[in-house]
C-alpha cells in the first residue's frame, strides 16, 4: 500500500468510500456480510481511512461501517464523516445531528471531518448567523472530538480561493472531485493548484467519475497497454492521481470484493504514469467530451447586457453535457434569477466577442432547460430532511 503523510499521520492513498454499498432493492438494507468482507479485504491490503457522511444510504452507511470495523482496534483505522449542511431543513440542533453520527459510528470522535458539499448554491446556509454550524463544528474539533477539519467542494475556482483566503487556519483539507477528466472539464487540476497553494491537503472523490473511467472501450484500453501495462481502466485513473504530490487521499466507493482487489493491486506500490500513457489519458478524456470550447477568456462577458457569468454557466453545460448530474444544477442555484442562463435575451453580443465563435445564446437556452428539467438538488434534499427532522425528533 501507498501511504502518504498528513501532519504525521501515515494514511492510505486508497480510502475505503462507503457511499455506494450493496443494498437490497426491495427492502434498501445493506448486506452487512459483503461489507465485512470488503473491509476485512482492505484492511488486509493497507486500508485505513474510511469515508461515510451522515446522508449516506438513509444513515444506514455509518452503522453499517461501524459494525465492520468493530473488530479492529481504533487507533488502527481513521474515520471521515459530513456535516449534512446542504440538507438542512431550517436551522437546527448542530451539536446533536453530530453526537448522532458519532453514537452511529461507535466512536467518541472523528479523526476527519468534513463541511459537506460546499457550492456557490450551499455556502449561504453554511455561513449563516441563524445556521450557526461553523462556530458549533469549531466547537466541537476544541473540545476533541474533530481532529482535523476540512470540506467537500463542488464550486467554482472563484468561491474555492476566497474560502481558503476567508477562512485561514480553520480548515485543513480540501475533498474534490478530481480525474483525469475533470482535470478540465471542472478546472479540478485548477482547484488541486488552488488548495495546494494554500498549503491545506487535497483529498479526491469520485476519481472513476461515477464508474465512467473504470468502463472504457477496448480500443482505449488497448491504447493505453501499448505502452508496456496491463492495468485495468481504474488502475490508469489512480496512477493518474497518485501522481499529483499534494493528493493526500483518493476514495474510492467499493462495492464488491473483486473492486476492493482491482483497487488495492494500483496502490501496492508507486506506478508513474509514462509521458505517452499521460498523453493517451487525455486524449481519452478529450473524446468524451460534447461540449463547447469554452477558454475563459471572458471577452463574452464584457458587452453582456445582462451581466452573466458566461465561462461558469458554460462549464456547467460542458459538464452537463458528459453525464447530467446535479452538482451544476446547485452552482446555478447559487445565482439570482436574473443571472441563470434562462435570463439571456439572446442580443449575440457575446457570439461576437467570442474568440472560438460560440454560439453562447443557443448554449445558454439548451442550459436553461436542463436546469429546468433536472436532475435537480432539490429533488434529493426533500428526503434527507426529513430524515434529520425524524432523528432529531422535530416533527
Amino acid at each position: 500500500m501507498i501511504y502518504r503523510d498528513f501532519k504525521g499521520l501515515r494514511l492510505s492513498a486508497l480510502g475505503f468510500g462507503c457511499m455506494r454499498f450493496a443494498t437490497d432493492p426491495a427492502t434498501g438494507a445493506i448486506d452487512q456480510q459483503k461489507v465485512n468482507d470488503m473491509f476485512d479485504r482492505a484492511i488486509a491490503g493497507g486500508v485505513n481511512y474510511f469515508d461515510t457522511a451522515y446522508p449516506y444510504l438513509g444513515g444506514k452507511s455509518e452503522t453499517a461501517m461501524a459494525e465492520a470495523l468493530k473488530k479492529y482496534p481504533r487507533e488502527s483505522y481513521y474515520i471521515a464523516d459530513k456535516f449534512p449542511g446542504h440538507s438542512l431543513p431550517g436551522p437546527i440542533d448542530n451539536i446533536a445531528l453530530f453526537n448522532l453520527s458519532l453514537q452511529r459510528c461507535r466512536t467518541d470522535y472523528f479523526d476527519f471531518y468534513l463541511l459537506h458539499n460546499l457550492t456557490e448554491g450551499t455556502v449561504d446556509v453554511y455561513e449563516s448567523e441563524e445556521y450557526h454550524i461553523l462556530p458549533d463544528i469549531i466547537r466541537m474539533k476544541e473540545e476533541g472530538k474533530i481532529r482535523h477539519l476540512g470540506f467537500s467542494f463542488h464550486g467554482g475556482c472563484e468561491l474555492l480561493e476566497r474560502l481558503l483566503t476567508q477562512y485561514e487556519g480553520v480548515f485543513e483539507f480540501v475533498q474534490i472531485q478530481c480525474n483525469y477528466l475533470d482535470a478540465t472539464l471542472q478546472n479540478a487540476k485548477e482547484k488541486y493548484d488552488i488548495i495546494t497553494r494554500h498549503g491545506l491537503g487535497v483529498w479526491i472523490m469520485e476519481p472513476l467519475r461515477g464508474g465512467k473511467l473504470a468502463a472504457l472501450p477496448e480500443e482505449q484500453l488497448n491504447a493505453l497497454h501499448a505502452f508496456g501495462g496491463s492495468g485495468s481502466a481504474a488502475s490508469y485513473a489512480f496512477r493518474y492521481l497518485q501522481g499529483l504530490p499534494n493528493v493526500k487521499v483518493i476514495l474510492s466507493g467499493m462495492n464488491e470484493v473483486p473492486q476492493v482487489i482491482d483497487n488495492l493491486s494500483a496502490f501496492e506500490s508507486e506506478q508513474p504514469l509514462s509521458d505517452g500513457e499521460l498523453s493517451t489519458l487525455f486524449d481519452i478524456a478529450e473524446s468524451m467530451k460534447s461540449g463547447v470550447p469554452c477558454t475563459g477568456c471572458r471577452y463574452c462577458c464584457e458587452g453582456c447586457p445582462m451581466g452573466l457569468n458566461i465561462p461558469m454557466l458554460i462549464e456547467c453545460y460542458n459538464n452537463n453535457k458528459v453525464s447530467r448530474a446535479y452538482t451544476s444544477s446547485m452552482r446555478i442555484d447559487g445565482l439570482p434569477l436574473d443571472k441563470r442562463p434562462a435570463a439571456c435575451i439572446g442580443c449575440g453580443a457575446c457570439t461576437h466577442a467570442c474568440p472560438q465563435g460560440i454560439d453562447v445564446p443557443a448554449v445558454m437556452t439548451e442550459l436553461a432547460d436542463m436546469y429546468e428539467n433536472g436532475p435537480h438538488w432539490a429533488e434529493v434534499k426533500g428526503p434527507r430532511s426529513e430524515d434529520i427532522r425524524r432523528d432529531l425528533h422535530m416533527d
